[in-house]
């Protein structure tokens, strides 16, 4: 089969509403190395980049309140900035670029998705090429 690991989607395709940040940026936790209190960061597989999460509400007015909230993971060397806020919003609207999605069977049994993001920033603000954001890095 052609298709193996993450696989690459728009914003659009996963966020078709919008989305908005509702929580923290916060480092993942690596649960195989961290021991007795001692926290190590998880690091993607593929890169060796630290990763990041953030919680977002998805904007679609069908979903049901329980499936509102996702976590979105952030490949990123430094801590990401998420947007300012909106004044007169009560949550800061978000886009995330070069997105990909891995399917996975939840807890409960349910098939679900991984989340993972390049970039986060402000919706309507034009983001990097692959090429810029290696030449920034």
């Amino acid at each position: 089969m052609a298709l193996q690991g993450p696989i690459p989607v728009t914003f659009s395709m996963v966020f078709p509403h919008g989305c908005y940040v509702v929580g923290d940026v916060e480092p993942v936790k690596d649960f195989d190395a961290s021991t007795n209190g001692r926290f190590v960061q998880a690091r993607d597989k593929t890169t060796g980049e630290p990763v990041w999460q953030v919680a977002v509400m998805d904007a679609d007015p069908t979903l049901k309140p329980a499936q509102k909230t996702v976590a979105v993971k952030i490949l990123a060397a430094a801590k990401p900035t998420p947007p300012a806020a909106t004044p007169g919003m009560p949550f800061t609207p978000v886009e995330f670029e070069h997105l990909t999605v891995t399917p996975y069977v939840n807890p409960a049994g349910r098939l679900a998705y991984s989340i993972r993001v390049r970039e986060m920033r402000a919706p309507g603000r034009p983001g990097r090429s692959a090429a810029s954001a290696t030449d920034a890095a």
